[in-house]
C-alpha cells in the first residue's frame, strides 16, 4: 500500500510499539472490573445510539472490550492475541500494524450506525488480525487443545467458513459487522490477492497447454536469495506491487528488498 508507505516514511515515528501489550493490559483491567462488580459488561460495548445521546467517550473503550468468557479461555485468547498481534508488528512494523487496527476500529464505528441500537464488540476485529496472520503464515502451526497440530491456514478457512454462513443466515446486525471486519482486510491484502489469483491462474494455463516448466521459469521463487518453492516448500512467496515487473520475494524478504525500478 504505496499511501500507507508514504505515511510511515512522514509519521511512522509516532506510532506506538508494542501496541498489543497496550490492548490486552486495557482488556485486562476491564475484565477485572467485570468480575469484582465494579463496571457493568456493557460499559465497554460500543452503539451509534448511545454515541449520539452523548456518551462519547465509548468511541475509545472498542479495543479494549475484554473477552467475554471463562478466566481460563479470556488467558488463552489473549496470549493468542499477543502471539499474532506481536509477530505481525514485527513483520509489518509498529506503524503499518497501528494502522490495520485503527482502520478496523474506524470501520466498525462506521459499521454501526447502520445498526445503531446493535452494541458493538472488538470481536470481528480480532478476528481481522487472525486473518491477516493466517495470510502472511499459512504454515505456521499450532497445538490445537494444545494437543492437535494444525496449520493456522485450516483454520483461517473455517473463519472464513463461518463468517460466510453468517452473511447468509445471521441478522443484519451480525452481517454488517462481518463485512466491516472483511472490508480492513481486504484494503490491506486486495493487491496480494490478485497477484496471488493471476500468477496461479497462469501456472494453471501452462499446465493445460502442456508445457514444462524450466527451473528459471518457476512462479515462486526469490528474487534477492533464489531460492524455490521446490527447494523451500514451506516458505511463503509474495510478489512485490512497487517492482517494476512481477518479481517474487520469500516471506524474508519481500519487506526488505531493493524494489526494482
Amino acid at each position: 500500500m504505496k499511501f500507507i508507505d508514504r505515511l510511515d516514511r512522514k509519521i511512522g515515528r509516532y506510532a506506538i510499539p508494542n501496541l498489543t501489550i497496550y490492548l490486552i493490559a486495557g482488556q485486562s483491567f476491564f475484565y477485572l472490573m467485570y468480575m469484582t462488580g465494579k463496571l457493568d459488561r456493557m460499559a465497554t460495548y460500543f452503539s451509534a445510539s448511545l454515541f449520539l445521546s452523548g456518551e462519547w467517550w465509548r468511541i475509545f473503550t472498542i479495543p479494549f472490550d475484554p473477552p467475554q468468557s471463562s478466566l481460563i479461555f479470556t488467558l488463552i485468547a489473549w496470549y493468542f492475541f499477543y502471539m499474532l498481534g506481536s509477530t505481525l508488528e514485527e513483520h509489518w512494523g509498529a506503524f503499518r500494524y497501528n494502522a490495520y487496527l485503527l482502520l478496523g476500529c474506524l470501520i466498525t464505528f462506521a459499521a454501526s450506525f447502520l445498526v445503531p441500537d446493535y452494541p458493538v464488540s472488538n470481536a470481528f476485529l480480532a478476528g481481522s488480525v487472525f486473518l491477516a496472520f493466517a495470510t502472511l503464515f499459512p504454515e505456521f502451526q499450532i497445538l490445537l487443545f494444545f494437543v492437535i497440530p494444525v496449520r493456522i491456514k485450516w483454520l483461517a478457512l473455517l473463519t472464513w467458513l463461518g463468517y460466510a454462513y453468517q452473511i447468509v443466515v445471521g441478522g443484519w446486525p451480525s452481517r454488517i459487522m462481518v463485512l466491516a471486519a472483511i472490508a480492513n482486510y481486504l484494503i490491506f491484502f486486495a493487491n496480494d490477492i490478485y497477484l496471488n489469483l493471476r500468477h496461479g491462474k497462469r501456472q494453471i494455463t501452462k499446465k493445460v497447454g502442456g508445457l514444462q516448466f524450466r527451473e528459471k521459469e518457476l512462479v515462486h521463487k526469490c528474487t534477492t536469495c533464489g531460492i524455490t518453492e521446490k527447494t523451500h516448500p514451506d516458505m511463503d512467496f509474495r510478489y512485490c506491487p512497487k517492482c517494476n515487473g512481477q518479481y517474487g520475494y520469500c516471506r524474508d524478504h519481500i519487506f526488505s528488498h531493493e524494489h526494482k525500478k
